[in-house]
């Protein structure tokens, strides 16, 4: 038999080594294990289906989105038309399919019906060449800019390409996940799992969550903040300017406000906010960074007597009469505020705003005594299988067979320190690929027992009979289980949530039972295997 050299059994003492630390934290949970990057001590991290919590699955509302630039694009449009002096027919946002047309991807068809376009008509004293060369210079790349003169007047449609909506789309799903994941964690939820699903959902899975309709609230809301001046001659006459628009109140007493469309400070000049308390009552303090504290404070000075509105997601939650002047870019919010209510409003406006609002497509919530069910169930399950394929092994392979049973046990630990070093979320759909990699780590010790039982007996000697198995069950066992890691790889790409958790599991278990099939279990036999049996048949 070949024997092992020195640097085989370090790497197998070490990697051995390496399993039981990384494992062992999972079961001594008591012990002060240290807990960084590159130290034992992380444990597996369980998904909601196993600690109880809740899960969220939220769909951007990509229209909005899609509508603001399309906003801005008109205003790139009036300042070149302002710029020259040019006057038009017409100019509006329409909602255009036309770039559902095409190779368009299937990301982009999806939000291909709510495409926002700009259309412009010229009047015929308009040099349509001068203006369409004007507008693309001002409007750069990312917009398809189209002239059609067939109707005596010439209609320009501004879009966006496909490949620029589909980057809006991401950039804004990547920050929706960064600013909820900010939210998340203010509340003191540990261990959540927030990950991108599909073109536009964001899935949410908060483990250990006490109160999930208050973390409901915060992930859902989009905390887009902004300071209106009220337009109290609007509201006299009862009607609406074209430069304001008609708010309702939070309270539920107070009147609708007009307030004038364009804010004089918006929320993305907030720098810091904090419940506090004034007079017994919850206040919401905030502070400016320093070109927003520079606008308010021009602002007040400028408008003493007036109301300032206080908007938050196109709802008037205050509107006080502006003292003096508000210097040093700090105020108050004040209003109907509970002490949690207070609370969660600071969380948000610290949080920042999402950049599109966020809709709840499915919700879940699983209690901790179903978790601790789904867990020992899950153990049960794995113990029963482990001591099966024990009792078989040894009764049917005797010495061989208790080698395999040592081998499995060394590969699911492998297997949980593998889990905790990558911190992989493990879910009963994933207990239920760790049975399964049982079944199939001892199916590879079968197929090397059995080929060495079938050379025994034209090999020279044992040691040959084993060498000679390992070598012609090698092809098989790696056409096995490349292919069912294959399959894995297929279901991670393609599956979501469990569906994911099951195949990081079942390919973590693949790996690791590739080592110690091919490895450990050649040495095991290789070191207590007699050398006069090894010589011998």
């Amino acid at each position: 038999m070949k024997p092992f050299g020195l640097w085989q059994r370090i790497v197998l003492l070490v990697v051995i080594a390496f399993g039981v630390v990384w494992a062992l934290p999972n079961i001594a949970r008591d012990l002060p294990w240290p807990n960084s990057d590159f130290a034992p001590g992380k444990r597996l991290s369980l998904g909601v289906d196993l600690r109880g919590g809740a899960y969220i699955l939220l769909e951007m509302e990509t229209s909005g989105l899609l509508i603001e630039r399309a906003q801005g694009v008109t205003s790139t449009v009036r300042e070149v038309l302002r710029t020259n002096r040019w006057r038009v027919s017409s100019l509006s946002l329409i909602a255009d399919d036309s770039s559902a047309s095409g190779n368009t991807s299937s990301s982009n068809a999806e939000v291909a019906e709510e495409t926002q376009a700009v259309r412009v008509v010229l009047l015929p004293s308009v040099p349509v060449d001068s203006f369409l060369r004007e507008v693309r210079e001002a409007l750069g790349p990312d917009l398809d800019v189209v002239a059609d003169q067939s109707s005596g007047l010439a209609e320009i449609t501004i879009r966006y390409t496909p490949d620029a909506i589909d980057t809006i789309v991401k950039n804004a799903l990547n920050l929706s996940i960064e600013t909820i994941r900010k939210r998340i964690d203010e509340t003191g939820t540990t261990e959540p799992v927030i990950q991108q699903q599909g073109f536009r959902r964001i899935a949410v899975q908060m483990p250990g969550v006490t109160d999930p309709e208050r973390v409901r609230g915060l992930i859902g809301t989009t905390a887009k903040l902004s300071f209106h001046l009220v337009n109290q001659g609007g509201a006299l006459t009862g009607r609406v300017p074209a430069d304001s628009v008609r708010l309702p109140s939070s309270d539920e007493y107070a009147n609708d406000y007009v307030v004038f469309r364009a804010p004089i400070v918006s929320g993305e000049s907030l720098q810091d906010a904090s419940a506090t308390f004034e007079e017994g009552r919850p206040i919401v303090n905030f502070r400016f960074d320093t070109e927003g504290a520079r606008r308010f404070g021009k602002a007040t000075s400028e408008n003493v007597g007036r109301l300032l509105a206080i908007v938050l997601d196109d709802q008037i939650i205050s509107a006080p009469r502006i003292q003096s002047a508000i210097q040093g870019g700090s105020g108050i919010i004040t209003g109907n505020f509970t002490v949690d209510s207070a609370n969660d409003l600071a969380l948000l406006l610290r949080s920042g705003a999402l950049p599109a609002p966020m809709e709840i497509v499915e919700e879940r919530t699983v209690g901790p005594s179903l978790g601790a069910d789904s867990i020992r169930a899950g153990v049960a399950a794995s113990l029963i299988g482990f001591a099966l394929v024990l009792v078989f092994m040894s009764l049917w392979y005797g010495r061989f067979g208790i080698i395999a049973s040592v081998v499995l046990l060394v590969n699911i630990v492998l297997l949980v320190a593998l889990l905790s070093l990558l911190q992989a979320t493990l879910t009963l759909p994933g207990i239920a690929g760790i049975v399964l990699t049982i079944g199939m780590a001892v199916d590879a010790n079968v197929l090397v027992f059995e080929r060495i039982r079938e050379e025994r007996a034209t090999a020279s000697s044992f040691g040959a009979a084993i060498d000679a198995g390992f070598a012609r069950a090698f092809g098989t066992i790696m056409d096995a289980n490349l292919t069912t890691l294959l399959a894995t790889i297929i279901l991670y790409a393609t599956g979501s949530g469990p569906i994911r958790g099951f195949a990081v599991t079942l390919s973590f278990g693949i790996i690791c039972s590739l080592f110690t099939a091919l490895l450990l279990t050649r040495f095991l036999l290789a070191t207590t295997t007699p050398r006069a049996q090894l010589a011998g048949r």
